[in-house]
Protein backbone atom coordinates (compact mmCIF):
# COMPACT_ATOMS: atom_id res chain seq x y z
CA UNK A 1 0.00 0.00 0.00
CA UNK A 2 2.64 2.55 0.80
CA UNK A 3 3.29 2.06 -3.10
CA UNK A 4 0.28 3.57 -4.01
CA UNK A 5 0.10 6.30 -1.49
CA UNK A 6 3.49 7.49 -3.20
CA UNK A 7 1.70 7.09 -6.41
CA UNK A 8 -1.40 8.88 -5.45
CA UNK A 9 0.82 12.08 -3.83
CA UNK A 10 3.13 12.00 -7.42
CA UNK A 11 -0.60 12.25 -9.10
CA UNK A 12 -1.93 14.97 -6.63
CA UNK A 13 1.34 16.96 -7.20
CA UNK A 14 1.03 16.53 -10.65
CA UNK A 15 -2.78 17.61 -10.00
CA UNK A 16 -2.05 20.90 -8.69
CA UNK A 17 -0.89 21.96 -12.08
CA UNK A 18 -3.72 20.77 -13.22
CA UNK A 19 -6.50 20.60 -10.95
CA UNK A 20 -9.41 21.41 -13.88
CA UNK A 21 -8.35 21.66 -17.45
CA UNK A 22 -11.25 22.74 -19.40
CA UNK A 23 -12.05 23.40 -23.28
CA UNK A 24 -14.89 25.44 -24.39
CA UNK A 25 -16.08 25.65 -27.94
CA UNK A 26 -18.59 28.30 -28.46
CA UNK A 27 -19.11 32.04 -30.21
CA UNK A 28 -14.95 31.97 -30.70
CA UNK A 29 -14.74 35.74 -29.81
CA UNK A 30 -13.41 37.33 -26.30
CA UNK A 31 -14.70 35.58 -23.63
CA UNK A 32 -15.63 32.47 -25.05
CA UNK A 33 -15.24 30.10 -22.08
CA UNK A 34 -18.56 32.42 -20.54
CA UNK A 35 -20.36 33.23 -23.97
CA UNK A 36 -24.20 31.84 -24.75
CA UNK A 37 -24.10 28.00 -26.57
CA UNK A 38 -20.64 27.70 -24.80
CA UNK A 39 -19.61 24.29 -23.88
CA UNK A 40 -16.71 23.84 -21.04
CA UNK A 41 -15.44 20.16 -20.48
CA UNK A 42 -12.99 19.32 -17.23
CA UNK A 43 -10.97 16.92 -15.90
CA UNK A 44 -9.70 16.39 -11.97
CA UNK A 45 -6.86 14.55 -10.56
CA UNK A 46 -6.64 14.29 -7.13
CA UNK A 47 -6.57 12.39 -3.82
CA UNK A 48 -8.60 11.93 -0.87
CA UNK A 49 -9.12 10.23 2.61
CA UNK A 50 -11.68 8.27 3.45
CA UNK A 51 -12.88 5.66 6.55
CA UNK A 52 -9.10 5.48 7.54
CA UNK A 53 -8.31 4.67 3.87
CA UNK A 54 -6.52 6.55 0.90
CA UNK A 55 -7.72 7.53 -2.39
CA UNK A 56 -6.67 8.56 -5.88
CA UNK A 57 -9.66 11.01 -7.01
CA UNK A 58 -10.12 10.93 -10.91
CA UNK A 59 -13.33 12.64 -12.53
CA UNK A 60 -14.85 14.77 -15.55
CA UNK A 61 -17.18 17.70 -15.49
CA UNK A 62 -19.18 19.46 -18.35
CA UNK A 63 -21.19 22.55 -18.43
CA UNK A 64 -23.41 24.33 -20.85
CA UNK A 65 -23.71 28.11 -21.02
CA UNK A 66 -27.09 28.81 -21.22
CA UNK A 67 -26.63 32.48 -21.17
CA UNK A 68 -23.61 34.85 -20.92
CA UNK A 69 -21.90 33.87 -17.72
CA UNK A 70 -24.94 30.79 -16.55
CA UNK A 71 -23.55 27.41 -16.88
CA UNK A 72 -25.60 24.60 -16.50
CA UNK A 73 -23.57 21.46 -15.48
CA UNK A 74 -23.04 17.76 -14.19
CA UNK A 75 -19.77 16.86 -12.59
CA UNK A 76 -18.81 13.25 -11.63
CA UNK A 77 -15.56 11.44 -9.82
CA UNK A 78 -14.76 8.22 -8.92
CA UNK A 79 -12.77 7.33 -5.86
CA UNK A 80 -10.27 4.74 -6.59
CA UNK A 81 -7.48 2.34 -4.17
CA UNK A 82 -9.53 2.45 -0.93
CA UNK A 83 -12.26 0.86 0.54
CA UNK A 84 -15.40 1.35 0.04
CA UNK A 85 -15.42 2.55 -3.59
CA UNK A 86 -16.60 6.57 -3.69
CA UNK A 87 -18.53 7.81 -6.75
CA UNK A 88 -19.93 10.97 -6.89
CA UNK A 89 -22.21 12.99 -9.20
CA UNK A 90 -23.31 16.43 -9.29
CA UNK A 91 -25.47 18.79 -11.02
CA UNK A 92 -24.40 22.31 -11.16
CA UNK A 93 -25.75 25.74 -12.14
CA UNK A 94 -22.53 28.28 -11.68
CA UNK A 95 -22.80 32.18 -12.78
CA UNK A 96 -19.89 33.93 -13.85
CA UNK A 97 -20.15 37.86 -13.63
CA UNK A 98 -18.92 38.51 -17.23
CA UNK A 99 -18.55 42.53 -16.46
CA UNK A 100 -15.09 43.07 -14.44
CA UNK A 101 -12.25 43.20 -16.77
CA UNK A 102 -9.92 41.28 -14.93
CA UNK A 103 -11.13 39.07 -12.66
CA UNK A 104 -14.35 37.45 -13.36
CA UNK A 105 -16.40 36.51 -9.86
CA UNK A 106 -18.42 33.38 -10.01
CA UNK A 107 -21.58 32.07 -7.36
CA UNK A 108 -22.96 28.67 -7.58
CA UNK A 109 -24.89 25.96 -6.22
CA UNK A 110 -24.74 22.31 -6.01
CA UNK A 111 -26.72 19.26 -5.56
CA UNK A 112 -24.57 16.14 -4.79
CA UNK A 113 -25.51 11.99 -4.66
CA UNK A 114 -22.21 10.18 -3.39
CA UNK A 115 -22.36 6.16 -3.83
CA UNK A 116 -20.60 4.15 -1.50
CA UNK A 117 -19.56 0.12 -2.45
CA UNK A 118 -19.42 -2.00 0.23
CA UNK A 119 -17.60 -1.51 3.66
CA UNK A 120 -16.12 -4.54 5.27
CA UNK A 121 -18.72 -7.06 3.71
CA UNK A 122 -21.38 -4.52 5.14
CA UNK A 123 -23.79 -1.86 2.61
CA UNK A 124 -23.25 1.98 3.64
CA UNK A 125 -26.22 4.23 3.01
CA UNK A 126 -25.54 6.95 -0.12
CA UNK A 127 -25.28 10.33 0.62
CA UNK A 128 -27.09 13.59 -0.51
CA UNK A 129 -25.43 16.89 -0.04
CA UNK A 130 -25.97 20.38 -1.85
CA UNK A 131 -23.64 22.92 -1.32
CA UNK A 132 -22.45 26.28 -2.86
CA UNK A 133 -19.33 27.99 -4.24
CA UNK A 134 -17.93 31.38 -4.22
CA UNK A 135 -14.48 32.85 -6.09
CA UNK A 136 -13.26 34.31 -8.81
CA UNK A 137 -11.85 34.09 -12.21
CA UNK A 138 -8.46 35.63 -13.78
CA UNK A 139 -8.46 36.32 -17.10
CA UNK A 140 -4.83 35.36 -18.99
CA UNK A 141 -5.67 36.17 -22.14
CA UNK A 142 -8.60 34.89 -24.43
CA UNK A 143 -7.55 31.48 -23.89
CA UNK A 144 -6.54 30.64 -20.46
CA UNK A 145 -8.39 31.43 -17.01
CA UNK A 146 -7.51 30.64 -13.61
CA UNK A 147 -9.80 30.08 -10.76
CA UNK A 148 -9.88 30.15 -7.30
CA UNK A 149 -12.94 30.18 -4.33
CA UNK A 150 -14.41 28.16 -1.39
CA UNK A 151 -16.97 25.65 -1.33
CA UNK A 152 -19.45 25.22 1.33
CA UNK A 153 -20.98 22.11 1.71
CA UNK A 154 -23.84 20.49 3.59
CA UNK A 155 -24.84 16.87 4.13
CA UNK A 156 -29.03 16.15 4.14
CA UNK A 157 -28.85 12.62 5.58
CA UNK A 158 -26.37 13.19 8.58
CA UNK A 159 -26.76 12.63 12.26
CA UNK A 160 -27.42 15.71 13.91
CA UNK A 161 -24.78 14.87 16.80
CA UNK A 162 -22.17 15.18 13.88
CA UNK A 163 -20.72 18.42 12.04
CA UNK A 164 -22.48 17.70 8.46
CA UNK A 165 -20.83 20.65 7.12
CA UNK A 166 -17.51 21.28 5.60
CA UNK A 167 -15.69 24.25 4.31
CA UNK A 168 -13.00 23.65 1.18
CA UNK A 169 -11.05 25.51 -1.41
CA UNK A 170 -11.37 25.08 -5.20
CA UNK A 171 -8.70 25.81 -7.52
CA UNK A 172 -9.60 25.83 -11.48
CA UNK A 173 -7.27 26.03 -14.26
CA UNK A 174 -9.34 26.38 -17.71
CA UNK A 175 -8.24 26.76 -21.51
CA UNK A 176 -10.75 27.75 -23.75
CA UNK A 177 -10.70 26.59 -27.63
Amino acid sequence: MKIMNKVAVLLMLFGLNNIVAAASAGTGGINTEFSKNSISVGAVVGSGSAFNDNYLIMGVGVSYYLAKGLALGIDAQHWFSGEPSITKVSPKITYVFTQPKVFKPYLGVFYRRTFYGDYNGRSIDDENSYGYRAGAYFITDNRVYIGGGVVYEEYTDCNPSYDCSTIYPEIILAVSF
